[in-house]
């Protein structure tokens, strides 16, 4: 791990030395994929110099310069698994994580600047440099971007990540390339916001192809509404160019973006694959002048299953795969066939968190079981009435370790009470808690409400997602039920589950991955609700995220860490932000709303021996997101 940990390092400064060069230091001549220079011959491309921006980012591979062909082969679930998509073409917002996940760099942007109390952010773009199509891609981009559509009220709330004070920043065009955020306040959270998938709004969308589907720019828009046989204006546009976490972002063929690889067979309703071939105006380069991505196509088969994935990686028609294969229960066998699928393990490891995270519903709509999800004794009973370390050695394979939640001791964010309270094992101080809350037992031993009505509630979980949170959660319910509480798991499809507990507030209860860091851009979701899987309390991030709009007033308790998280994202000193955390943290841990079960292990997934420079080992976020940073545009195969 030393060694794989110092590599990882090495690149990263390797990556940022070459960034800080710029192109002029490198190579003046470029070189281009075969495929695309007889494109070139033919006339249907002009010459790469002229695809390429004045100052292309030109990066180090970790391992050795690669040479141009061929696919990459990854699995995609369902029709809800854009995500993976995302995850493989990544992000490419204004900036990036760096490979090891400590440091913003430049991506889209060649370079920025941050005033002393940051709340000035000036983006400097890469001049001549373009879209998929080949249409320049300029700060007339970003202001559309953000006064047309993240600032625009009737397309959709402001996120918070581009407020302080509730205030929008003022987003300002000083020339063609360079673009200025102002905040109101200071904001040091800002740039981590930005690296996170869910930052790429400023860059993510074409003016001069996506403008046509907004009534300010087309006066025939009620036409072109009704032709497309949507709503109105605001789902056409989803439709059209998507947004960042919908499968549509995926489904328009015709959409330009500045990502690596673009659609050819989109992800829509029916598609058995999705492909997506090289943009032949991507903008960077290795140390030699070659033009990025070495691979040509990304080809995702669509699984209906994840027992169908795993058969693909054991057949060798997987060439790399973390998500839905990084099940403990999944390892013996794809490590018993890995000669046979000539594929190798490929680490992806959290540092902190849980693997499985239950939240019950604190903003629930039937009032009696909101007040009993709301009494803290009966969730200190049910965290005392799990045994951990059996539902570990039986479900998780023996690999884990009792963990309630937040990051790991080593980690500077480490919090002894959040994460270790009411770890032990111990029903009968389970049973006695609920004695004095007054839940008699039934004839049935189930235990009941003053109303006379059974303790009964439904857990819902994605099966296939984390496969083994379905057994975690069958194991929980056989112990629930020993201390008289009567708990049902109920296995939900994706976009279900996603209605019913992130937009509807309609369950009981849900659990969710629980990684976490608090580090800047990561919303630390489970000690504030002010994201959509706060599962504990989806009315409270509405509120929050609208402005007090929308939802429902939080309590005093909560109200307070928003405050607190608000000045934390403000906040430019690493110490004092690190504090302000903790103390969201120490009310968290005494109102102990969630609960979790094990440590959030390493889990692995699959490479083929033959695919290069791909680190054998990476973070495990989403925010980083796995495995995007690692620059799969560097990947190429051995010859």
């Amino acid at each position: 791990m030393k060694q794989t940990q110092g590599r990882l390092v090495t690149a990263v400064s390797a990556l940022a030395l070459s960034a800080a060069l710029g192109a002029e230091a490198w190579a003046q001549t470029y070189d281009e994929a075969p495929q695309l220079a007889e494109r070139v011959a033919a006339g249907e491309l002009p010459p790469v110099e002229e695809r390429l921006p004045a100052e292309p980012e030109v990066v180090t591979p970790i391992e050795s310069i690669g040479t141009y062909g061929g696919q990459l082969r990854y699995g995609l679930r369902g029709s809800s698994d854009h995500n993976n998509i995302l995850r493989m073409v990544g992000p490419q917002g204004l900036v990036r994580w760096n490979m090891d996940y400590t440091e913003v760099i430049p991506n889209v942007a060649h370079e920025f600047e941050v005033n002393e109390d940051a709340t000035e952010f000036t983006f400097h773009l890469r001049p001549g440099m373009k879209w998929s199509d080949g249409e320049p891609f300029t700060a007339d981009d970003v202001l559309f971007n953000m006064l047309d559509l993240v600032f625009n009220d009737e397309f959709a709330p402001t996120p918070p990540r581009y407020m302080t004070d509730g205030t929008p920043a003022t987003v300002e065009k000083l020339d063609d390339h360079t673009i200025k955020f102002t905040f109101t306040a200071p904001y040091g959270d800002f740039l981590a916001e930005l690296a996170s998938p869910l930052g790429q709004h400023p860059v993510l969308y074409a003016r001069h192809y996506c403008s046509q589907f907004m009534p300010a720019y087309n006066d025939q828009i009620d036409e072109l509404i009704a032709a497309n046989n949507a709503s109105d204006w605001q789902n056409l546009y989803l439709a059209k160019c998507g947004d960042i976490e919908i499968p549509a972002r995926w489904g328009n063929a015709e959409r330009p973006t500045l990502d690596p690889w673009i659609i050819s067979e989109p992800y829509t309703g029916g598609a058995v694959r999705v492909v997506m071939e090289r943009n032949p105006y991507f903008w960077q380069v290795d140390t030699e002048g070659n033009q990025l991505p070495y691979i040509d196509t990304l080809l995702s088969p669509i699984a209906q299953d994840v027992e169908s994935l795993i058969l693909d990686a054991m057949g060798g028609r997987i060439d790399f795969q973390i998500r839905h294969l990084d099940a403990a229960a999944n390892r013996p066998v794809l490590a018993e066939n890995r000669e046979a699928g000539g594929y190798e393990f490929v680490e992806a490891s959290s540092v902190g968190g849980v693997n499985m995270i239950i939240n019950l519903n604190l903003t629930h709509k039937d009032p009696e079981l909101r007040e009993l999800f709301n009494t803290r004794d009966f969730r200190v009973a049910l965290s005392l009435g799990m045994d951990r370390q059996s539902i570990i050695d039986t479900a998780l394979l023996g690999d884990g370790e009792p963990w309630q939640q937040g990051p790991f001791e080593e980690h500077p964010n480490f919090h002894e009470q959040i994460s270790t309270q009411y770890l032990d094992y111990d029903p009968d101080e389970a049973n006695r808690l609920l004695d004095e809350l007054g839940f008699a037992p039934g004839a049935d031993g189930v235990r009941q409400l003053p109303s006379g009505r059974p303790i009964k509630f439904q857990v819902d979980v994605i099966p296939t997602l984390q496969p083994e949170q379905v057994d975690m959660l069958e194991l929980i319910e056989q112990y629930w039920a020993e201390i008289g509480v009567d708990m049902d798991v109920n296995a939900l499809e994706r976009t279900f589950f996603y209605e019913r507990t992130s937009n509807s507030n309609d369950h009981d209860a849900a659990v969710w991955g629980g990684q976490a860091s608090w580090v800047p851009g990561e919303i630390p979701q489970q000690i504030v609700p002010v994201h959509h899987d706060s599962r504990w309390g989806i009315p409270w991030s509405f509120w929050y995220n609208s402005g007090g709009e929308r939802g429902e007033e939080p309590p005093a308790s909560v109200k307070q860490r928003m405050e607190l998280y608000d000045q934390a994202r403000a906040t430019v000193d690493p110490e004092a932000r690190r504090a302000l955390i903790h103390q969201i943290a120490d009310i968290a841990a005494e109102e102990f709303e969630v609960m979790g079960v094990s440590k959030a292990v390493p889990t692995y997934g699959i490479v083929k021996t033959n695919l290069m420079n791909v680190p054998p080992a990476m973070p495990s976020s989403w925010y980083y997101p796995t495995p995007a940073p690692t620059l799969l545009t560097t990947w190429y195969w051995a010859e």
